[in-house]
């Protein structure tokens, strides 16, 4: 008696490993593609996502110099010296005053004043232009990822059923592995995409804000030209939040 339960026990399968690694393992190839591509896109997303956020939140300390600063200089061009190199702001003042050291060969006043407002918006375009580079890599990725997990998901699953067709029972030895591969990449999938949907909706939210702080910056600007620096917007002093009107500025 003793003789025949070692023997059956010999004979018995060893149990089966269940784990992340071992699900990957079953899956072969394909599975750790699919997980390469995911782990690229997550470290991509992070990595626009913290880059993005240091580059707004660098344009929205520098506004605060501008409103600080910027307007209590003399003329535009003392307080373009105020301004951080290759900053957004300094970029607007600078295209400005561009503009109106060329609006002279204009014969017309009113071309004139069209060449410095386009001249202002093209500014503005291509800083908002900018803003926005990564930010289609976070939408695509909010929009794929979960596709991409899907993709591992269909692969598990049709490697389960084959296993139940060649084994030719549904024993969950047989569709553990690969039902739990496919539930892993789903997982993945969604953890991807989701970090980067909120991103991507978070950032663009804040370059609009910014769109609309350089809007405002170019249209006092450009009144200010225009007007021969008669034309300030109201400055805010640090003691105090009342806006206070600045001296008119002698022309630039």
């Amino acid at each position: 008696m003793l003789i025949d339960l070692l023997a059956a026990a010999s004979t018995e399968a060893p149990a089966a490993a269940f784990g992340f690694k071992e699900a990957l393992e079953q899956g072969g190839a394909i599975a750790y593609s699919i997980l390469a591509v995911l782990v690229i896109m997550s470290v991509g997303s992070f990595y626009i996502m913290i880059t993005k956020l240091l580059e707004q939140s660098k344009i929205m300390r520098q506004y605060k110099n501008v409103r600080a600063n910027f307007w209590r200089a003399n003329t535009l061009s003392e307080g373009a010296s105020k301004l951080e190199k290759n900053s957004a702001w300094r970029q607007v003042v600078d295209d400005a005053l561009a503009a109106e050291a060329q609006h002279s060969k204009m014969t017309d006043s009113l071309e004139a004043h069209d060449w410095m407002h386009g001249s202002l918006a093209r500014s503005e375009a291509s800083i908002n232009s900018r803003l926005a580079g990564g930010l289609p890599f976070l939408a695509t990725v909010g929009a794929t990822a979960p596709f991409v997990g899907l993709l591992g998901t269909v692969i598990g699953i049709y490697r389960a059923m084959i296993g139940i067709a060649i084994s030719g029972s549904g024993s969950i030895d047989k569709v553990a592995g690969p039902v739990g591969e496919a539930l892993i990449m789903t997982a993945i999938g969604l953890l991807v995409a989701v970090p980067a949907v909120l991103a991507y909706n978070w950032l663009q939210a804040r370059n609009k804000r910014i769109s609309e702080l350089l809007s405002g910056f170019s249209t006092d600007i450009l009144a200010n030209l225009t007007s021969r620096g008669a034309v300030k917007p109201a400055v805010v002093t640090k003691t105090s939040t009342a806006a206070k009107p600045a001296a008119p500025a002698a022309k630039a």
